[in-house]
Parts: structure tokens; C-alpha cells; sequence
């Protein structure tokens, strides 16, 4: 097989539903918590959980939350992310082709890889957006990648191509400083939208279980450098902020503090004016958009704090200093495949393989 004149880019994301109704949660989460680098306990044991008591209801629940921040070109996390790919492919040019794949739900990673093999392109830089690296989130877009280049249509198909691209994954970026100081910048231009000055800023990840960190998941160590990265890029002093962890569930123990414990006890503590930012989440979505814009706020009030002196940082998205990083990261590691093509060069190509063509039937 001839290479292609252009690189793919694998734009990996997590994942959502097609729709904020119980069915389409139903489908999405029925396939999120059946992933075993999520929920790693054995089948057997998890699936009656999952299918008998949570698929009945919490799909209900979600819906209603997405429900409440569902826009009109559809899911928060796929809009924005559509936005990503655009300042990302405008960055990087005609030798790249940039597409998205979700882990779960669509588009899918296996459908982003056909799309690359339809279009002839069998050299692919997989980035994932997640600047952290968690066995959660990095190693199941890993799993997935692997799987669908592989053609596996399942765990267990014998399936398999009888060609899989090259590919070439992006390590975790927790700590390039284009990621920090898009960070920064973007803080800095939110305080300076409000008021008056936070007197707290509240840096919120996504939490995993502690047995997760313990049996050698990277994810809390990565975190921790990441704000205090951040906290040193502001100008914070240890006063001024606090590292939190959101979206427990289930009966294990999580990573602590807690984010909602945190926002609770934020007014007895004497603070008026939070931040609420998650350097985790590069796009917007459920997690950062209900879960600490919308439920951060009423716990904060339900605290004791004023809730109109709460405030939510959006998520980097589509910030130019953001996108810039990440042309940074897709060319650097596609070193020796990318390569700009222009028509000219085509045309010089063509009339050099006619003239050897010519020579190698003309001996004399």
C-alpha cells in the first residue's frame, strides 16, 4: 500500500449521548460502565448490578441533567469539540485530516478509523483530550484505538484486518507549558470579567477510586502537578486555592477532598467569592457545565454562601493559546510522516516518475 500524502489526527474524547432522553442515556451508559477500564469489577459480578438496578434508574436522572444544558446543535461535549477540531485542522493545514472519535457513543473511534481508511490515510496520530493520563479515561481510548484498527467488531471477535494503520499516540500533556498558560490566560481573562476578585479558586478533577492510584494509576500524582503547576502561573499562594476531586459514585472510596464536600464548607470558611475551574476537562460537558456550574452552586448555597458570588470557569475549548498547543503536540509527534504538499510539488512528482518511466523503456 502507497502511504498517504496526509496524516490522520484522531481527535479522542470520552463520549455522550445522542440525545438528553432515558433512552439515549440508557444505550450510552449501558456501554460507559460496561468498560472495564471504568468499572474494572468482574463481570459476573457488575453486570447484574449494572442491567438489573443502575440501567433502570439512572438513565431517567441523567436525562434530566443533560436536559438542562443540551444546546440547540446538540450535545455540549460534541459541539464544542467540533469547534476543537476546526481550530486544530485549520492550525495544522491540507497535509492533516482531523477527525473526531468518541470512546463511547458517536461518533465512535471505529468509525473515525474507517473514515481514515476510506479516505486512504494509514498514518494516524492519536490525541487524546485528556492532558492527565487515567486507566479511566487515556487507556480505555487506547483499548478502543487498538481494537478498531485491529477490525475487531467485539473483546472476543477472532476478526481481524488484514492491514492496520500505523499509529502513533500523544502522551499526556499535564504538564507543557502551551497548556498552562493557555490555563492562565483564560483564568486571568475570566477574573477580570467579574466584579471583584475571588477569594477562593477551587481546581476540580474528576475523581477514580483510591485503589485505582494504589494499584498504579499515574492520574492524582499528574493532577497535583498540574495545579501546582497552575497555582505557580498565577501567582496563588497556598491560601488561595484548593485542589478537589467530583463525580464519585458507587460505594469504594474516591479521591479526596471531595468537590461538593469542599463547595459545602467553603461560606463556614469564610469565603464569598469561589472560582470553580477543572484543568481535566478541556471541553465543556456534563462533568464541568450541570455538575460544577449548575449542582457547584447550589452547594455552595447550600452552605451558606451566596450564590450569585459563585462563578464557573468554562473549560479551555476552543482558545487559540489551547489550539495552538495542540498543533504543537499533533506536528511534533508526527515528525517524518506530515509534510505540506502543494500542487506544485504534485506536478513536479508526476513529470519526475513519467521521465524515469521514460528512461527505463528507452535503454538506448
Amino acid at each position: 500500500m502507497i502511504p498517504s500524502a496526509k496524516t490522520g489526527v484522531l481527535m479522542a474524547q470520552l463520549g455522550t449521548p445522542d440525545a438528553p432522553t432515558p433512552q439515549a442515556l440508557r444505550t450510552y451508559l449501558r456501554q460507559f460502565l460496561s468498560d472495564m477500564r471504568v468499572i474494572d469489577y468482574h463481570p459476573l459480578l457488575w453486570q447484574p448490578i449494572l442491567r438489573g438496578i443502575i440501567l433502570r434508574t439512572r438513565p431517567s436522572k441523567s436525562a434530566k441533567l443533560y436536559q438542562r444544558i443540551w444546546l440547540d446543535d446538540g450535545s455540549p461535549l460534541l459541539v464544542y469539540s467540533k469547534q476543537q477540531a476546526a481550530g486544530l485542522q485549520q492550525r495544522l493545514g491540507d497535509a492533516y485530516r482531523v477527525v473526531i472519535g468518541m470512546t463511547y457513543g458517536n461518533p465512535s473511534i471505529a468509525n473515525a478509523l474507517q473514515t481514515f481508511a476510506n479516505e486512504g490515510i494509514d498514518q494516524i496520530v492519536v490525541l487524546p483530550m485528556f492532558p492527565q493520563f487515567s486507566s479511566t479515561t487515556t487507556s480505555s481510548v487506547y483499548d478502543a484505538v487498538y481494537q478498531a484498527a485491529a477490525g475487531k467488531t467485539h473483546s472476543f471477535s477472532h476478526d481481524r484486518k488484514r492491514f492496520t494503520p500505523a499509529l502513533r499516540f500523544i502522551a499526556p500533556y499535564y504538564d507543557h507549558s502551551g497548556y498552562i498558560q493557555a490555563m492562565r490566560d483564560h483564568l486571568q481573562s475570566e477574573v477580570a470579567r467579574l466584579p471583584a476578585l475571588p477569594d477562593k479558586f477551587v481546581i476540580s478533577f474528576h475523581g477514580i477510586p483510591k485503589r485505582y492510584v494504589a494499584t498504579g494509576d499515574p492520574y492524582r500524582e499528574q493532577c497535583e502537578h498540574t495545579a501546582n503547576l497552575l497555582a505557580e502561573a498565577m501567582g496563588w499562594q497556598d491560601d488561595d486555592w484548593v485542589l478537589t476531586f467530583q463525580s464519585q459514585f458507587g460505594p469504594e472510596k474516591w479521591l479526596e477532598p471531595a468537590t461538593d464536600t469542599v463547595l459545602e464548607s467553603l461560606h463556614e470558611q469564610g469565603v464569598e467569592r469561589p472560582l470553580i475551574f477543572s484543568p481535566g476537562f478541556v471541553t465543556d460537558c456534563l462533568e464541568t457545565l450541570d455538575e460544577l456550574g449548575n449542582e457547584g452552586r447550589e452547594q455552595f448555597a447550600e452552605g451558606g454562601g451566596d450564590e450569585a458570588k459563585f462563578h464557573f470557569a468554562s473549560c479551555l475549548n476552543a482558545n487559540d493559546d489551547f489550539m495552538d498547543t495542540l498543533a504543537q503536540l499533533v506536528t511534533e509527534n508526527a515528525a517524518g510522516w506530515a509534510y505540506p504538499v502543494s500542487e506544485a510539488m504534485l506536478q513536479a512528482a508526476e513529470v519526475s516518475i513519467v521521465g524515469t518511466q521514460h528512461a527505463a523503456s528507452d535503454p538506448g
